[in-house]
């Protein structure tokens, strides 16, 4: 960092200058490493580690910065409704950031599922082609990417179903693959989204805005059709009472 860096570091320092999240944001960009120059995606997934938050297009590595608590309580939240569900059923496999996908470009989605039948195409730290869904969850900095470069390589690139989450405008998009083209099948900021990529796996977008996140074993056993009394007696089972979310 040259001198001109440090000194606005310093400032940034300093308690009051910014706002709180704004100011650890700036700080972290400052303190990261430069990425390297040009590379192959090979070379870019040698030198990337699993803390890693960059992506690959055109042979260059951009850094994006760390996501919100929010932003990874909705993840996690999404991410396990949507495992249990896919592995008990013997699905395929669901993978979270960080982890690649590599069409055109090296992307890494917020979570993506891989059904049985294109488990192939899984490497170990990457997946080669398209995902059958992404999910990317919608920040003011990832914005104009999930809506705009992001939206047209998923769709060129063939995958099948892509859901846009934006948690601070409570409103989900859902879009499924036509022709080449995305067609919006389902957006809003409450109703029941049932997917076809995972198949028999619905969603209720409201849950996505509550606070706290709904338990993900009692809406997975909404999905499920389970009785709400099986469900609280395995959630005592497993260490004690939970607070309706």
């Amino acid at each position: 960092m040259n001198e001109r860096g440090e000194q606005v570091l310093e400032l940034l320092k300093e308690p009051g200058v910014l706002d709180e999240e704004l100011r650890r944001q700036l700080i972290e960009v400052l303190l990261a490493p430069s990425p390297p120059g040009k590379m192959s995606y090979e070379e870019f997934l040698a030198w990337a580690d699993e803390d890693t938050l960059a992506e690959w297009v055109d042979g260059q590595v951009l850094m994006y910065t760390p996501a919100s608590d929010w932003h990874q309580n909705l993840c996690g939240f999404l991410e396990s409704v949507l495992r249990i569900f896919v592995e008990s059923r013997r699905l395929g496999v669901v993978r979270s950031a960080p982890f690649q996908m590599k069409l055109e470009h090296g992307r890494e989605p917020d979570l993506l599922f891989v059904a049985k039948e294109h488990l192939g195409r899984l490497q170990e730290t990457y997946l080669e082609g398209p995902a059958d869904l992404v999910v990317e969850i919608v920040s003011p900095e990832s914005a104009g990417r999930d809506r705009g470069e992001k939206f047209y390589e998923y769709a060129q690139g063939g995958v099948p179903e892509y859901w846009l989450i934006d948690p601070q405008g409570h409103w989900a998009e859902f879009y499924r693959l036509e022709e080449g083209h995305y067609r919006l099948v389902f957006e809003g900021k409450e109703g029941e989204y049932h997917s076809e990529a995972v198949p028999g796996f619905w969603l209720r977008v409201e849950w996505l805005w509550q606070e706290p996140l709904p338990n993900p074993l009692r809406a997975l056993g909404k999905i499920v059709g389970l009785k709400p009394e099986v469900v609280e007696q395995f959630l005592q089972a497993l260490g004690g009472q939970f607070e309706e979310g």
